[in-house]
C-alpha cells in the first residue's frame, strides 16, 4: 500500500507528463488502493484525531476499525500507516470527489452519491450501464438502491472496463461488476464524449463431454433430453448421475441417430440430441401425404406403365 506522500508526488508528476487527464486520474485512483473507508471523509489524513472528528453512533466502524482511536494518537503498527507514513481516507463519493479535484482541479458537487447524480451541472453525459459505457475517459459509475431506485447507494470510478471504488477501503476490480446500473461522465472531462460501447455479448458455453461416472447439471440436462425423446433411464430417472441405465439410453439414441455407439455424450451427440428435441417440440406435425385417384379408360398396359414411371403412383385395373 502506498503512502499519502507517494500518491501526492505521483499526482504532481502525472500533471507534468502531458498524458490525458482521464488516464492521470485513473493512475492516481489505482495508487490509492488499500486506503481506508471512513464515512463522510474526502481525503483527509488517516489519523486517530481525524477519525474522532467523524465518529458518530451511526458510523461506529470509524472507531472499531482503528486500534488507536482511543489511544495516545500514535499510528504505530496501524495497517493504514505503511512504513511509518500516513495515508488518506474516504467514503465512496468522497473518493471520486478527491480524485477529480486533484487531477482536474474541479469540485464534484453534492454531499452524497444521490445528490451528486442529481446535480445536472456535474455531468457532461449520463446513461445506463446496460446500454454501454464510454471508453477512453474517466467515468463515475453508480448503482441504485434496490428498495428505492431514486436513491444511488454507491459510486466509484470506471475507466476502460475496470473500476476503483471506496467501499470497505479503496478497491480495484479488473472487470465491471453487475451491481453497477448507471454511469456519468464528469463535466470537467475534455473533448467530445465517445459513444458508449455496448457490453459484450456473453460467450456461448460449449457443453462438456460427459460419460459414465459423471454427476453434474450437464448429465441432468442430457437425461432430460433423452427422456423427452422416449429413451428409458431406468428406475432412477433424471437424477444427474451418469450410470449404467443412462449409458444404455445414450447408446440407443446414438444407434438411432447413426452415430458411433460409445455411450459418451460429446459434441456430435449433444448436437444430435438438441436437433431431435427441437424437432419434436418446435415444429408442427407434418400433414399426411395427399393422394388422388385418376381414372383413364382405354389405356394399354404399356401406356399406363409409362404414365406411372413419369408421374409416380400405382396402377389398379377395374
Amino acid at each position: 500500500m502506498n503512502s499519502a506522500t507517494y500518491v501526492d508526488n505521483l499526482i504532481a508528476n502525472l500533471k507534468t507528463k502531458g498524458i490525458p487527464l482521464s488516464e492521470a486520474a485513473w493512475q492516481a485512483a489505482l495508487a490509492c488502493v488499500g486506503w481506508a473507508y471512513v464515512f463522510g471523509a474526502r481525503g483527509q489524513y488517516c489519523t486517530p484525531a481525524n477519525r474522532r472528528a467523524r465518529y458518530s453512533d451511526d458510523h461506529q466502524t470509524i472507531k472499531t476499525a482503528c486500534r488507536n482511536f482511543d489511544g495516545d494518537g500514535s499510528c504505530t503498527g496501524c495497517k493504514w500507516f505503511p512504513d511509518g507514513q500516513r495515508t488518506r481516507f474516504f467514503d465512496c463519493r468522497g473518493f471520486t470527489y478527491w480524485i477529480l479535484l486533484q487531477i482536474f482541479g474541479w469540485k464534484l458537487q453534492g454531499a452524497g452519491a444521490t445528490s451528486q447524480w442529481n446535480t445536472a451541472a456535474n455531468w457532461k453525459a449520463k446513461g445506463s450501464v446496460e446500454d454501454g459505457i464510454p471508453q477512453g475517459v474517466i467515468v463515475c459509475v453508480f448503482y441504485k438502491d434496490k428498495k428505492n431506485p431514486k436513491v444511488m447507494a454507491h459510486t466509484g470510478l470506471y475507466y476502460n472496463g475496470e473500476t476503483v471504488e471506496c467501499s470497505s477501503g479503496v478497491q480495484h476490480s479488473k472487470t465491471l461488476n453487475q451491481k453497477w446500473t448507471d454511469w456519468a461522465v464528469p463535466a470537467c472531462v475534455d473533448g467530445v464524449v465517445p459513444k458508449p460501447t455496448p457490453a459484450p455479448e456473453p460467450q456461448k458455453t460449449t457443453k462438456p463431454t460427459i460419460r459414465k461416472g459423471n454427476k453434474n447439471q450437464y448429465v441432468k440436462e442430457m437425461q432430460t433430453m433423452l427422456d423427452k425423446l422416449g429413451y428409458s433411464l431406468g428406475i432412477c430417472g433424471i437424477d444427474g448421475d451418469f450410470g449404467t441405465a443412462t449409458e444404455k439410453a445414450v447408446k440407443e439414441f446414438q444407434r438411432d441417430a447413426g452415430l458411433t455407439q460409445d455411450g459418451i455424450c460429446g459434441p456430435k451427440t449433444w448436437a444430435a440430441l438438441q436437433a431431435a428435441v427441437d424437432k419434436i417440440s418446435g415444429k408442427p406435425a407434418e400433414e399426411p401425404e395427399k393422394r388422388y385417384t385418376v381414372t383413364i379408360s382405354g389405356l394399354t398396359d404399356a401406356k399406363a406403365k409409362e404414365i406411372v414411371q413419369k408421374y409416380g403412383g400405382v396402377i389398379s385395373a377395374e
